[in-house]
């Protein structure tokens, strides 16, 4: 029974192999004893071959080692036989530089390749006559199509508008002409712009700093409190600043914003601000991890490391009894019973 769905398989570029020279995106799915054999993950999984020579340029004591079936990573293009549909490929030649360019186009690619395919899916549409008429205009047009769905978010008929196919259809006189028409109906427009805006809507980064921060003078926990409102002054409307107390001595600067840069900035001047104040009181900070964009997993490992923290403080014999209020400063001290304690001596 012939069946009547859309064609959802298309390479992610017009090219049909990839250039001598560019790295590229493999899934290894067999190693055999001479090579391993992949699928180039970019190009609609056509195959390409790492002989082993090609996987490091030391000796090569265990090959799992350096390669594993399912494992996604860059390689090296050596060689492409466009007639036979192969491709050579390399591991040890790729170099750091060309790792990270790689995976950045990658993510973007999938993340066009995502949205594609999901409206060619819903709209039962072919997905390379998307691509053909949307995508490859304007991965030419724009240098890759992630940077004009990004513009596509805010402004999506001064990108799509532009975009226009030719039809065949008979004229008056019944002789075929051939029409400019628009490269999407409204309805498919209507879509792509939808999963663009969802997929692509700017969220969030949380950017953090780890520090220490110690004061031993006899108003200490008063001179942290007010290092610490110094850091928090330093943010902003768009980069909030919050301190949090880890443990003592251990403390997180956080906040939130759409520019990693920006956020970066306001947190070092925070620690700087903090920094400034604690020493004028004769107390010391120390910058355990920079201020840097961290993840939802690094975020839950916080939260789980507070969480423990706590609960070990709340099981100390005699902290249930105590109904004092825990100073953010450098967890539960008296003031009174240390300024007596040292009276007496």
């Amino acid at each position: 029974m012939a069946s009547n769905s859309p064609n959802l398989e298309c390479r992610m570029y017009e090219a049909k192999f990839p250039d001598v020279d560019m790295a590229v995106m493999i899934q290894v799915k067999s190693i055999g004893e001479m090579c391993a054999y992949v699928s180039l993950l970019e190009y609609n999984n056509i195959e390409g071959m790492i002989l082993l020579s090609e996987l490091s340029r030391r000796r090569i004591r265990s090959i799992n080692s350096l390669i594993k079936v399912g494992r996604t990573e860059p390689v090296m293009v050596l060689h492409v036989d466009e007639e036979k549909g192969y491709v050579n490929l390399s591991k040890r030649r790729v170099s750091e530089e060309d790792i990270q360019i790689c995976e950045d186009r990658y993510n973007k690619s999938k993340l066009v390749h995502s949205i594609m395919r999901h409206v060619a899916e819903t709209m039962q549409l072919d997905l390379e006559d998307l691509y053909i008429h949307v995508g490859w205009p304007l991965y030419r047009k724009y240098g890759h199509c992630f940077e004009a769905f990004k513009l596509i978010v805010n402004d999506p008929d001064s990108i799509l508008n532009t975009l226009t196919r030719e039809v065949k259809e008979a004229g008056p006189d019944g002789v075929e002409v051939t029409k400019v028409v628009p490269a999407l109906t409204e309805e498919v427009k209507d879509a792509l712009v939808k999963n663009i805006r969802r997929r692509m809507t700017p969220q969030p980064l949380k950017i953090r700093a780890d520090i220490e921060m110690k004061c031993f003078q006899f108003d200490g926990v008063l001179h942290i409190k007010a290092a610490m409102r110094k850091a928090e002054a330093a943010g902003n409307q768009d980069c909030p600043v919050k301190i949090k107390l880890v443990a003592p001595p251990s403390y997180v600067l956080i906040t939130q914003t759409l520019d990693k840069e920006q956020g970066i900035s306001v947190l070092t001047k925070a620690i700087a601000a903090c920094t400034e104040e604690i020493e004028l009181h004769k107390g010391k900070l120390t910058v355990k991890e920079a201020p840097r964009a961290v993840s939802e997993r690094e975020d839950i490992l916080l939260a789980e490391r507070m969480a423990k923290l706590s609960q070990a403080n709340e099981e100390v014999e005699g902290d249930e009894d105590s109904e004092e209020e825990e100073d953010t400063g450098m967890g539960e001290i008296d003031l009174d019973k240390t300024a007596a304690s040292l009276d007496e001596n």
